[in-house]
């Protein structure tokens, strides 16, 4: 089958519901531009400020994608691409899409406060701190791995650490001239793009080789100074320069299908159960999170994004369109790999990972585009640069959610409460990095892993039960909230009970069983407690 009748759907099927879903969600929010927005109302210059939504949607898209939907559709590409296409498309409109977009819509409509917050106000404070210490842990755990997963890219490929450093620098001054000196936001962007491609031929000629120990310490410091930092000097303008290299990932990458007019060599199916995935339910939509829905993406929408939001109609577009952008990613992720030969594939996911294949696979690609004219060995290392870039988003992003879950943990209801460790962002950042220091310097930290994904489907489906709590207790209909939360319980369920099952009988791991089965008893009391309020104290609620 062509890939470019594959992508070509894809593209037209998230147009469609942009135009038509999207639509339906801002009217069942009734999103009006004469609300005043956190970013208005509490604005401190530090994690409120008004942005302009070119910046914001770029800050927003670099944070939610990373990795995740470059990584989990070539793994599951195993299964055969049509279940992995089909999950993507279906996922991104009326599942992922509407997690974030309803994300961004709560936070908006409770001062900027996280989902953890908002359980507080309709579940009480037991539900608020259940969901903020497993969201809190969940993120430590994502700090740890990515700190690992950097410092080994920069041990293995010099040059990208050298450019990582120097979009720092770029990134600061972009802020300043923005925001400072006020330049012009098109003269910045272009100063700022050719500041990057500097700084990726520098990376080139003066690799930097330290050891990965040294790489690790170097990357704490940076995130504690990044979370603390006012978004507008760092971790927004850097974001959105970012942004502009997985644009060019992407955008690039669509062009050269069309030129090369790749066809499918992977199967379209291959079979139910794969090795190390296991069954095609859950493991399908336990792996492909990022792309379809992932619940690290309600922590970044109610977050950051929230506190940013300069009026309630940028939601959509930010919430909503960048899950859908993300979703085209995906797509050509899976197509990278879906259109080489199985085992060029195979041996490439084996040796180098899925990383090196999706870059394998887009410098395939970028080498048809005439105009272009890019060597396969130079479009490959853009494109594992730029992923290593959108990983160092992830870090610095997950540190700042990570402070904010902790502050919100010992506040008031109200939120004015004057706890030193409520109202102190160096204590939240420093004892969050304590934490996941010990874990990265263990030597253990890939122990429990494989507990990741289905722990964040599982924030995705708690995040979910948040959003439909308080439409249902404010007497809004919620079906379009219910019927996905519904769905990533019984998922998330199912894959924790397979990784409690397989870490007791088959191969024993303590860990990685008694993670699960607490896992599992959080997800279900939560759901307990959810059923109660709309089904017995709220009987009135509108589905």
């Amino acid at each position: 089958m062509s890939g470019i009748l594959i992508l070509f759907i894809a593209i037209v099927a998230f147009t469609i519901a942009y135009r038509t879903y999207g639509k339906f969600l801002s009217n069942k929010f009734g999103v009006d531009d004469n609300n005043s927005t956190p970013s208005h109302e509490n604005r401190d210059n530090v994690d409120y400020i008004p942005s302009r939504r070119p910046i914001l949607f770029g800050h927003h898209f670099a944070s939610i994608a990373g990795v995740g939907p470059i990584v989990g559709p070539v793994l599951a590409v195993v299964f055969g691409w049509l279940p992995v296409y089909l999950w993507i498309i279906a996922g991104s409109i009326f599942i992922g899409g509407v997690h974030d977009y309803s994300s961004m819509m709560a936070s908006l409509r409770h001062k900027g406060k996280t989902i953890g917050a908002i359980l507080e106000i309709y579940m009480g404070l037991a539900g608020k701190r259940f969901f903020i210490f497993f969201t809190w842990s969940t993120l430590i755990l994502v700090i740890a791995v990515f700190g690992i997963i950097i410092a080994d890219t920069f041990v293995n490929i010099p040059s990208a650490g050298t450019s990582s450093l120097l979009f720092i620098l770029i990134a600061v001054l972009f802020g300043l001239l923005f925001y400072k000196y006020k330049l012009p936001l098109w003269l910045s962007t272009i100063g700022g793009v050719l500041l990057l491609i500097a700084a990726v031929y520098l990376g080139q000629s003066f690799p930097l080789h330290l050891s990965k120990e040294i790489w690790m310490v170097i990357l704490f410091v940076y995130i504690f100074i990044a979370s603390v930092t006012p978004v507008w000097i760092l971790l927004q303008p850097r974001d959105y320069l970012n942004s502009f290299f997985l644009y060019a990932i992407l955008f690039g990458g669509i062009i050269g299908v069309v030129f090369a007019n790749p066809n499918i060599q992977t199967p379209l199916f291959t079979e139910f159960s794969v090795p190390k995935l296991g069954f095609l339910f859950p493991a399908l939509f336990v792996t492909v999170a990022c792309g379809a829905i992932s619940g690290f993406h309600s922590i970044v929408a109610s977050g950051t994004t929230s506190k940013q939001l300069n009026k309630e109609s940028d939601a959509k577009f930010i919430g909503y369109g960048g899950m859908l952008l993300e979703g085209l990613l995906a797509v050509l992720a899976m197509l990278s790999v879906a259109t080489m030969g199985g085992k060029e594939f195979l041996d490439l996911l084996t040796s180098e990972g899925p990383v090196s294949a999706f870059s394998t696979g887009i410098a395939n690609f970028a080498i048809h585009i005439p105009l272009l004219n890019i060597s396969f060995e130079i479009a490959q290392s853009v494109v594992a640069l730029g992923v290593a870039a959108f990983a160092l988003t992830t870090l610095d992003t997950s540190t700042r959610l990570a402070r904010y879950l902790f502050q919100e943990y010992f506040s008031s209801r109200n939120g004015e409460s004057k706890s030193l460790l409520s109202s102190n962002r160096y204590i939240g950042t420093a004892v969050t990095l304590f934490f996941a220091s010990i874990l990265t310097f263990s030597g253990k930290t890939m122990n429990i892993w494989p507990v990741f994904g289905s722990a964040n489907q599982l924030l995705a489906a708690l995040a979910l039960l948040a959003i439909t709590v308080w439409l249902g207790s404010t007497k809004q209909k919620y079906l379009f909230s219910f019927i996905p939360m519904v769905f990533m319980f019984i998922v998330t369920l199912s894959a924790l009970g397979m990784i409690f099952y397989n870490n007791i009988i088959p191969t024993p791991n303590i860990t990685l069983a008694v993670i699960s089965f607490l896992l599992f008893s959080l997800a279900v009391l939560l759901a307990y407690e959810a059923y109660k309020i709309l089904f017995k104290k709220n009987r009135s609620s509108k589905i």
